[in-house]
């Protein structure tokens, strides 16, 4: 019924910049807050940002100054720019977000598919 679709990822050098976008579709009546997450090989999947359908944000100490959330209510989209990429930042970046079911009114999580992300020269 609902499908988060990421987009964005690829290969960049260390200092480079990329933008991840993700886009919900579906039987959507409303998007409560959205985030990134990450997950490197060996490493458990950590929160990256968050940001709340008022577009408050959070995150995480590590992309603090470097790392933009953003949204467009209108696209049902996230947004995540991340400038002065290290190797650190390297792994598979996933979207989450609250929907409420134009259908049924549920609640529920939804995850995007991921997309690679890698820094190096």
């Amino acid at each position: 019924q609902v499908q988060l679709v990421e987009s964005g990822g690829g290969l960049v050098q260390p200092g480079g910049s990329l933008r991840l976008s993700c886009a919900a579709s579906g039987s959507i009546y409303r998007i409560a807050a959205m985030g990134w997450y990450r997950q490197a090989p060996g490493k458990q999947r950590e929160l990256v940002a968050t940001i709340t359908s008022g577009d408050s944000t959070n995150y995480a100490d590590s992309v603090k100054g470097r790392f933009t959330i953003s949204r467009d209510n209108a696209k049902n989209t996230v947004y995540l720019q991340m400038n002065s990429l290290k190797p650190e930042d390297a792994a598979v970046y996933y979207c989450k977000a609250g929907i409420f079911l134009r259908t049924s009114l549920s609640f529920s999580d939804y995850w995007g598919q991921g997309t690679q992300v890698t820094v190096s020269s």
